[in-house]
């Protein structure tokens, strides 16, 4: 039991205060962090509306008076940047997080790392758990279907914030990514070239920033080319390898099956070449396929990928030093960085094979 807080109070009263009220003292008796008595007790909207009124009814009836000599020490640097992401499984975040660490730690900054797994709540809990350490700056890739009101949640405890990899449009954040609306359209612009006319997409999704961008490139691309947007061949889900197997095995069940597909991601153009080889087909032969990122492993399969090379390291530095300038200059105009990406092309593509005809 706290010390400053008496054995009994009247009956539907609660204690009355002995001696100096602090931060810590509410927090000890309502079982909460101090990071989450602060932000309730400055309206932030991180924390549950029940909990935000319990905190302000317990301080007014204790007389808690703000200590603004220790708020402004609060407002010191720390020296810590936040790194929120929605995933690490997939290689591409693992390029991501190193070049964010290693341009942040050359400015004398400390990493913390929080995944949210593409769950909104877990984001917010997660989040809010790094808030607690004071960082200089949030840097968020956001998990698929957070909003505006999210990032507006962070940004109200004063800490800077800025968005990598995804974005949630017009929130009015820095931005660091590649141009994702150029990035498929070249995957396209190569297939046709190629000679291809029924090209497919495999994965991704409108909840997330990176899928509506895709697949606009992917219209984008087939409207250059004259060639006409069929939903049908829109496999949408995560950017997976089991995901991008099923996929392309629901392209190839098609009456007319495409002859050559974009895909979300690498992970997604791995698992359509798992499926190519057990349905007994040739990629670069029997069908010609474009991933989409470059990650390392794209090089290494046989045969090897034809991808979208999208500069992860580069724009994770530009990231980091986004945050930096926002951090040294919270007034600054917001900024956006689009790496313009560009296509290696390697051997799971070619011309497309002629139909036979069958003898009469």
């Amino acid at each position: 039991m706290d010390d400053n807080i008496p054995a009994q109070a009247p009956a539907g009263q609660l204690p009355a205060s002995i001696g100096k009220v602090t931060l810590q003292g509410l927090a000890r008796e309502l079982g909460l962090s101090t990071a989450t008595i602060s932000l309730a007790l400055r309206d932030s909207p991180m924390v549950a509306e029940a909990t935000r009124l319990k905190v302000q009814e317990v301080a007014r009836a204790r007389g808690y008076v703000a200590n603004r000599g220790a708020a402004a020490l609060r407002t010191a640097r720390t020296n810590i940047v936040a790194l929120g992401l929605h995933d690490i499984v997939n290689p591409s975040f693992t390029e991501l997080l190193a070049a964010v660490e290693e341009a942040l730690t050359a400015a004398g900054k400390t990493v913390l790392l929080g995944v949210s797994q593409e769950d909104v709540a877990r984001q917010t809990r997660t989040l809010g758990t790094l808030a607690e350490y004071r960082p200089d700056a949030f840097l968020v890739s956001p998990a698929a279907y957070s909003t505006v009101a999210d990032l507006k949640a962070l940004a109200s405890t004063g800490i800077a914030v800025v968005q990598v990899t995804r974005e949630i449009e017009g929130s009015g954040f820095d931005f660091a990514g590649s141009d994702d609306v150029t990035g498929v359209a070249l995957g396209v612009a190569h297939l046709v070239a190629l000679g291809h006319t029924r090209i497919g997409m495999l994965g991704g999704f409108g909840a997330i920033s990176t899928g509506r961008k895709r697949l606009a490139g992917y219209k984008a691309g087939l409207a250059a080319a004259g060639l006409t947007f069929d939903p049908t061949l829109v496999m949408e889900g995560p950017g997976l390898r089991e995901e991008g197997r099923r996929q392309l095995a629901r392209l190839l069940a098609l009456e007319e099956p495409p002859t050559a597909a974009v895909s979300f991601n690498d992970l997604s153009a791995f698992g359509a070449l798992m499926e190519l080889q057990a349905a007994g087909l040739t990629v670069g032969r029997d069908f010609s396929l474009v991933g989409y990122d470059d990650i390392g492993e794209a090089k290494v399969w046989h045969p090897g990928l034809t991808s979208v090379h999208t500069f992860i390291p580069e724009y994770g530095r530009a990231a980091a030093d986004l945050a930096l300038k926002r951090i040294a200059d919270p007034s600054r105009p917001v900024e956006r960085v689009e790496m313009p990406p560009k296509l290696v092309v390697r051997a799971t593509t070619a011309p497309p094979v002629p139909v036979k005809r069958r003898p009469l």
